[in-house]
């Protein structure tokens, strides 16, 4: 009997053994074909600009090559599905943002993916604030004077963004929430025609990634009153930030993490992680974004896992509060 409890056990020791080989030998051969990275909206935006630094660089690190395919449609859900479908072999990757992987499953009434359940997320690449800006005309000139007048004449400060259940309209109904205010929302078919009719005095106010704003900031024409980021931008340093203004837990931020299907092997998403992570850290992922105010993520101290569960948490009550929907 005893001998059999040992042979037993001596088996079981082995399988261990052989899974660890296995694990790390797949690492080791990891990758051994070009990987291909979906980017679920078109060639040019925010999602395109962050992800094609990040294919070359990473490929470099693991001396193979990732080929960006631009899957847009759906508010992302459409490439989204496509990796969330795919095979777990860390051939096909995700450059998931806030939207494909926090606020979608609040904001569509039905999705064809799951937002964690079909994903192995990997690691956070980058970030952007949300600014709120006026034109430097308006006698606004801080956002405690925004305050005080959204106060005295609730619901007729019209602000636009770039669409409902935007980045920049959920940011706008967490402000509302925060600062007990409520403003007149101008839903526009993208950041251009929002910005064009801010500068032509159309409307007082945005609520808009930095990126669309920045040029005319810096040119004097708008007039940024805060960012939503928990610091201050490094390109708009003196500008508050939210929290800095009187609301301490305020932050609403763009994001962008890369992520693989379900079931991704552990010791390949640990490579993925690994180099990911040192990519993200280094200059030249830094200097290839550019100043368009998208800055790589640098602090790794969170997991992507919890980092995704608590924006899910926040942005389903600020859906839900502020009532929008995308069928």
């Amino acid at each position: 009997m005893n001998s059999l409890r040992l042979h037993a056990r001596q088996f079981f020791l082995a399988c261990l053994s052989l899974i660890a080989f296995s694990g790390n030998a797949m690492a080791e051969a990891y990758p051994v074909k070009p990987i291909k990275l979906i980017v679920p909206f078109p060639p040019g935006g925010p999602t395109d600009i962050v992800a094609r630094p990040l294919a070359v660089l990473l490929g470099e690190r693991l001396k193979e090559q990732i080929i960006i395919e631009n899957k847009g449609g759906a508010g992302g859900s459409i490439g989204a599905d496509i990796v969330a479908k795919s095979m777990p072999d860390g051939y096909t990757l995700f450059m998931g943002t806030v939207g494909t992987n926090a606020i979608n499953g609040s904001l569509y009434k039905q999705l064809p993916y799951d937002m964690t359940k079909d994903f192995t997320p990997i690691a956070l690449v980058a970030t952007a604030p949300v600014v709120i800006a006026v034109n430097s005309n308006d006698r606004i000139k801080t956002l405690a004077e925004l305050i005080t007048d959204a106060r005295l004449k609730p619901d007729t400060i019209a602000y636009g963004t770039a669409g409902n259940g935007t980045p920049g309209h959920l940011t706008a109904a967490l402000f509302e929430s925060t600062a007990q205010v409520k403003f007149k929302h101008i839903p526009y078919k993208g950041s251009a025609p929002a910005v064009t009719d801010l500068l032509g005095g159309q409307i007082p106010l945005v609520f808009d990634p930095i990126q669309s704003v920045l040029p005319h900031i810096t040119s004097g024409k708008l007039r940024a009153l805060a960012v939503t980021s928990k610091s201050r931008s490094p390109l708009l340093p003196n500008v508050p930030t939210v929290a800095e203004l009187g609301y301490p837990q305020f932050e609403s931020t763009a994001w962008w993490a890369l992520f693989g299907p379900a079931k991704l092997p552990e010791a390949v998403t640990k490579k993925l992680k690994l180099d990911t992570e040192r990519v993200a850290q280094s200059t030249a992922f830094k200097d290839r974004l550019g100043n368009l105010g998208v800055q790589p993520n640098t602090d790794f101290k969170e997991s992507l896992a919890n980092f995704q569960t608590s924006e899910i948490a926040k942005w389903a009550r600020v859906v839900r509060d502020s009532g929008a929907t995308i069928d």
